[in-house]
């Protein structure tokens, strides 16, 4: 009897899960051989992964070697700008096509989340599935597919902005007021609530990035 094979590792995910989850952070050298041997991968499909990486602009070229690509101020611009309209249309279609079950499931979120406000990396994990979740609520997969684009750019910001100081309780209030708004079937209410509140975290980031170039002078 034929012993069934184990399924293949995907490489490409397994890298891009790495980085998402902080493992290499922008900047850090990114080694076939120690891929290879930290993901149980052959180094083939390494580097196929590698090279797709880099094609999405996640991995950049130094020399010889790869390494995760940060983003300068510009680039965080426009990131947050697409990121803006794209959030708040998959809000505008959660309020119109959410089911009652998809949204039961936000307002759990939310109020799971309360009891992580103090723990800024859970809070960042826990903004992601709420996000995630306002996202597929869309019923719309060709969204949701360029919202995936958008959130793997964002694993290349070094930090979150829900560890200032406050943002973790802030960005509770306005999840509470965007799912008010699916619930309600506000669609624009709710598009102007994601607007505002990715408008608020990239404030808070700019803040955050001063504050690192003013230390940096000191």
């Amino acid at each position: 009897m034929t012993t069934p094979k184990a399924p293949q590792k995907d490489a490409y995910r397994l890298i891009l899960d790495a980085i998402d989850a902080g493992t290499y952070r922008p900047g850090d050298r990114l080694v076939e051989s120690e891929l290879a041997e930290r993901f149980g991968v052959s180094r083939t499909p390494i580097r196929e992964a590698l090279q797709r990486l880099e094609t999405q602009a996640i991995l950049t070229r130094d020399g010889r070697s790869m390494i995760v690509a940060s983003l300068d101020h510009n680039q965080l611009a426009e990131l947050y700008v697409v990121r803006g309209e794209l959030e708040g249309l998959a809000a505008r279609l959660a309020a119109r096509n959410a089911t009652p079950e998809e949204i039961r499931v936000l307002r759990d979120m939310l109020e799971a989340d309360r009891a992580l406000v103090d723990d800024p990396d859970a809070m960042a994990r826990a903004n992601r599935r709420f996000h995630k979740q306002i996202h597929l609520a869309s019923h719309n997969r060709f969204l949701v597919r360029q919202l995936d684009l958008v959130h793997r750019s964002m694993a290349l910001l070094a930090s979150t902005s829900i560890a200032a100081e406050g943002r973790g309780a802030r960005t509770l209030d306005e999840h509470e007021t965007i799912v008010t708004a699916i619930e309600a079937g506000d669609g624009e209410g709710a598009y102007a609530a994601l607007r505002e509140h990715i408008s608020s975290a990239f404030i808070t980031r700019l803040k955050l990035d001063a504050q690192k170039v003013e230390a940096a002078r000191l």
